[in-house]
């Protein structure tokens, strides 16, 4: 039978107990197994690797491109579905919009911004998308991008430029930055008085170089500049106060570094900026007046019939990230990747990401030339059980479902494989 609305949003408050039948059907019984693999939330990092189904035959390291979800986010999305499929009518999905906004302070609260400022999309192409249409740009005008940047922020920028005429500057940085002025040094001087956008990702996911973030926004900020910056490399692994770091507008992807659903994505847009920046989609729900009816960053996400489990889910898996805590998301995170780096370098690999972590997050790149790579990541899977991407050479992005023998088996794989490192 469907859900009722106290139980339903007393459920996605705890948090816990919503995987079991699901579970039971998939994977035959739980007799033996650990607490987080019955469904309920992981609350120490030591129990995260037990609140994932992925077996250690085929080890997940490609957090820059998908993440698994734990079990109960994925059983979120499926015990909501069911619920809608079992009554589909207005009535019994009216509680849904409840637990949207439910979903929507948690993730808000984790950023440190309020939720107001955050609209739930569906993916980090979306979201930068809307910031690229959403801005007023004309003849004459200029937009800064970084040369690394995910393509829906760079080479959308140059699509639209051709369309309204402004310009477009690319900016390269070195590939081993010995302090941050090497990386600010390019982007202040690429800065004119035309300058309206700088986007920016915060993480590359082709060398796993982080930006100074926060230095950048105070420059561009001096200049009048919209600072735009995507996320998807950082939102889920990276501790951080959007408000304290002052950007006009980010994104990222729910199903990436978060372990989200999938389709759901984040735009948050500084309270300052939202008036200025158009919707790219006006759907049913939208209003009748130019401006809209809804309030604040929700005017970003008038995208007509949505998968309310998997939104609904999202709130699962931000409280999975408010149990566990941003800091110690971020510590162990870090710590996985510094020995994989370590270990990749005594394999007799060169990296492509700088080894300091100043300068560098989850995103772990070794040096491939191009015509190996798709056999080193290919075999790396089918020969050792390990799951990158050749994207920019060897990528392997662990991250918190991960533990230190994935790692060391990575470090093998990689070693077993070395001749074709060349």
């Amino acid at each position: 039978m469907a859900i009722g609305r106290r139980s339903f949003l007393g459920t996605l408050g705890a948090g816990a107990a919503l995987a079991p039948a699901f579970a039971t059907a998939e994977s035959g019984s739980l007799d033996g197994v650990g607490s987080a693999a019955r469904g309920q939330l992981p609350r120490t990092l030591a129990e995260v690797r037990d609140a994932f189904v992925f077996s250690e035959s085929t080890i997940p390291m490609n957090a820059a491109n998908l993440c698994p979800s734990p079990r109960i986010v994925a059983s979120s999305v499926a015990t909501y579905t069911q619920d809608i499929n079992q009554d589909c009518s207005f009535q019994n999905r009216d509680k849904f919009q409840q637990t949207l906004e439910t979903t929507r302070r948690s993730v808000a609260a984790l950023l440190g911004v309020s939720a107001d400022t955050v609209a739930l999309v569906r993916n980090t192409s979306e979201a930068n998308n809307v910031i690229n249409n959403g801005i007023d740009l004309a003849t004459g005008d200029e937009v800064v991008l970084w040369a690394e940047n995910h393509p829906t922020n760079y080479v959308a920028w140059q699509v639209r430029a051709a369309r309204f005429d402004f310009s477009v500057k690319v900016v390269q940085l070195p590939a081993a930055p010995s302090d941050i002025q090497q990386l600010l040094d390019p982007f202040s001087n690429a800065f004119t008085a035309r300058t309206r956008v700088l986007a920016v990702s915060q993480v590359s996911n082709i060398s796993g170089l982080a930006l100074p973030l926060a230095e950048l926004v105070t420059i561009a900020h001096a200049r009048g500049i919209h600072v735009h910056v995507d996320g998807a490399q950082t939102w889920g692994i990276i501790a951080q106060d959007l408000n304290e770091l002052g950007v006009d507008s980010y994104t990222a992807s729910a199903h990436k570094w978060y372990m989200g659903p999938k389709e759901v994505g984040l735009l948050y847009v500084h309270p300052s900026a939202i008036p200025r920046i158009w919707p790219g989609v006006v759907a049913s729900g939208w209003g009748t007046s130019i401006k809209g009816d809804s309030v604040g960053a929700r005017r970003f996400e008038s995208l007509g019939q949505r998968d309310d489990a998997a939104l609904a889910a999202l709130g699962v898996a931000a409280q999975m990230h408010a149990q566990l805590g941003a800091p110690a998301i971020q510590a162990r995170a870090r710590q996985l990747a510094s020995r994989l780096k370590e270990g990749l370098l005594e394999a007799g690999a060169q990296l492509v990401t700088p080894l300091a972590a100043q300068f560098s997050a989850g995103v772990c790149v070794a040096r491939v030339e191009a015509p190996n790579r798709a056999e080193l990541f290919d075999r790396l899977y089918r020969e050792h059980g390990i799951a990158g991407a050749p994207t920019g050479g060897l990528r392997l992005c662990p991250h918190i479902y991960n533990t230190d023998e994935h790692i060391d088996r990575a470090i093998a794989g990689v070693a077993a494989l070395r001749h074709l490192l060349a």
